[in-house]
Order: structure tokens, then sequence, then C-alpha cells
């Protein structure tokens, strides 16, 4: 019989599968700097704003992202930096284990 994993530890590795795609990981970049709308999102990272909505749909899944409506757009923001602290150690990681090549 397979043990149930954790709800913290699931969650948490779901998170890190949306960190793994390279879209979602600058999208959150991007939303570090402030609130954008979807075609702006788009237009800073070159993508579409399809694209850029799948991304959005996922992050907002996950929480962590928010968004509110004005004027008929949509503006999304962070729900926590504590998710940009996170993929800031993910890079010195990153950058550790390089330096050891």
């Amino acid at each position: 019989m397979k043990k149930k994993i954790p709800e913290q530890r699931y969650r948490a590795s779901r998170i890190c599968r949306v960190l793994g795609n390279p879209t979602a990981y600058e999208t959150l970049h991007v939303l570090e700097k402030g609130r954008q709308t979807p075609s702006q999102l788009a237009h800073k990272l070159g993508l579409s704003i399809t694209t850029i909505s799948a991304v959005l749909r996922t992050l907002r899944d996950l929480d962590l992202v928010r968004y509110e409506i004005k004027w008929r757009q949509r503006h999304y923001w962070l729900k926590t930096g504590q998710i940009t602290t996170s993929m800031r150690q993910l890079e010195q990681v990153v950058k550790t284990i390089e330096s050891m090549r």
C-alpha cells in the first residue's frame, strides 16, 4: 500500500512543478516588480496572451497570484513575496553547483 503524502508536501511539489515551467518562472519574476495585466506580461515576455493566460490560471490555482478587475482589465500581483525569496534561493543553489564544476 502506498503511503499518503502530507498535504503541505504535496502542495509544495505542485509549486515546484510549476516553477519548472520557464514561462511561469519568468512571469513570477515580472510580477515581483508590481501589478501587471496579461497584455503587459505578454509584451514584456514576448509571448502570446493565450500562453500568459494559461500560466496565470495555473498560478492562480496554486494560490501564488491574485487579481482584481479594473476597467474590464485584470491586474495580477504576487500573493506573497515568499515565492520570489524561494526562487532566489534556488538560483543561488544553481550558482553554487555551477561553481563546483
